[in-house]
């Protein structure tokens, strides 16, 4: 259940003993990642040569961590269907061409994560005649869709395409503890969990301190309904009571929340009854991974979009961008927008104020307006913004430093 400190209004969630401290502590988290492909990059094979290419301009930009596609060998050229875990061949390139883009990032300054799919896997060439790594039949939910499954029942939700994996064998454990050792070998930092709510939260804490992964973030995509968006944020938080706050997750709820605001003009929805952020960036801004579209919910160049598609709007994305890169939790910025749609530049320097501010996972958002048609907020004192059509400024002694539609942004 959360709580929060009614003096001072900074909410918490039910943090664990470690993290009961204030969330907005000096010195918190200053990552800047990107996520560095779309649902059709495999389309460009070998994709691992063209963020091999991008290393040095990412680091330039100000990003320090990229988050990369699945790795391993998949039925599904986008890597979500993994067939041989163990296999660095797959639609994206080469075992070599992925190691060389690695390294590429590594000497730019880059942190670099995996994408991992371990909730499901499909076999070679039967529903699960699984190869690299070996496993049975027990491998499989008892309550999988394949109706031969010999393991427990599913410890989270059902992936219906393929075969749901038994976390509770302990063999099953130990080997994607192996491959994801593996991976670090590779030269992975850490991770994105795919599909999250799949299976329990402890195995995902299991694999994580084994792997020692430096950065970690899941997927918690849970049905967002607007006008009730505490229980959506507070089931983040839920969550990550459940992994002791050691993973942090994607923010939906600040995306949904933004994504309705700027659409509507209805700012008002940027701020709740304690005049903090309505996302979970108002409750836990330190695990809040904020983003405006990933490959689900945004498009490719393409312009392919995934069946379950909630695209940002696309004449608010700037402004969407301008939110996030000035406020707490850890921005993540979408490929396409960055490179494919020509908002380079204009990141960029949106991404650098943040840096030159000194602004941080942690920084303190203090709401000044949040109504029809305008929001406006200083964080930290020394960045202030707006988004919307209506007119305002902070006054004396600040400098318009970025602007756009609907968006402006000031620094001391």
């Amino acid at each position: 259940m959360r709580k929060y400190a009614a003096a001072a209004a900074l909410l918490f969630c039910s943090l664990p003993s470690w993290l009961a401290a204030p969330l907005f502590a000096v010195g918190g988290d200053t990552t800047v990642m990107i996520q560095g492909f779309h649902w059709t990059s495999w389309q460009k094979a070998p994709w691992w040569g063209e963020v091999k290419g991008r290393a040095r301009e990412l680091s330039g930009a100000g990003i320090d961590l990229v988050w990369l596609p699945p790795p391993s060998d998949s039925l599904a050229p986008e890597g979500y269907m993994p067939r041989k875990l163990e296999l660095l061949d797959s639609s994206y390139g080469t075992a070599a061409q992925l190691s060389a883009a690695v390294r590429a990032l590594h000497g730019a300054g880059l942190r670099v994560i995996a994408d991992v799919v371990v909730n499901h896997r499909v076999g070679v060439k039967d529903w699960a005649d699984f190869s690299a790594p070996a496993w049975g039949a027990d491998s499989v939910c008892s309550d999988d869709e394949w109706g031969k499954g010999q393991g427990a029942a599913d410890t989270g939700k059902g992936f219906h395409a393929a075969r749901d994996i038994d976390h509770t064998k302990k063999y099953v454990r130990e080997s994607v503890k192996g491959w994801l050792a593996s991976l670090r070998d590779a030269g992975f930092d850490g991770w994105r969990y795919d599909y999250a709510r799949g299976f329990s939260p402890a195995y995902m804490l299991d694999y994580n301190r084994a792997s020692g992964a430096s950065f970690a973030v899941a997927e918690i995509w849970d049905d967002f309904d607007q006008n009730n968006t505490d229980a959506h944020r507070q089931a983040s938080c839920d969550w990550m009571d459940a992994v002791n706050g050691e993973i942090k997750v994607f923010d939906f709820t600040t995306k949904g929340i933004l994504q309705a605001a700027v659409q509507s003009g209805e700012y008002w929805r940027l701020a709740d009854e304690h005049r903090q952020p309505a996302g979970l960036i108002g409750w836990w801004p330190a695990n809040a991974v904020t983003f405006i579209d990933n490959h689900d919910t945004g498009p490719s160049p393409s312009g392919s979009i995934q069946g379950r598609a909630w695209p940002f709007p696309s004449d608010k994305v700037l402004a969407g961008y301008a939110y996030i890169l000035t406020h707490p939790g850890i921005p993540c910025v979408y490929w396409p927008h960055f490179f494919d749609w020509g908002l380079k530049d204009k990141l960029s320097a949106l991404i650098k104020l943040r840096r030159a501010a000194g602004l941080t996972a942690s920084s303190k958002a203090d709401i000044v307006k949040a109504e029809r048609g305008l929001y406006a907020a200083s964080i930290d004192g020394k960045v202030a913004m707006k988004l919307g059509d209506k007119p305002w400024n902070p006054g004396q002694g600040w400098k318009l430093a970025a602007e756009g539609p609907a968006y402006a942004v000031w620094t001391k």
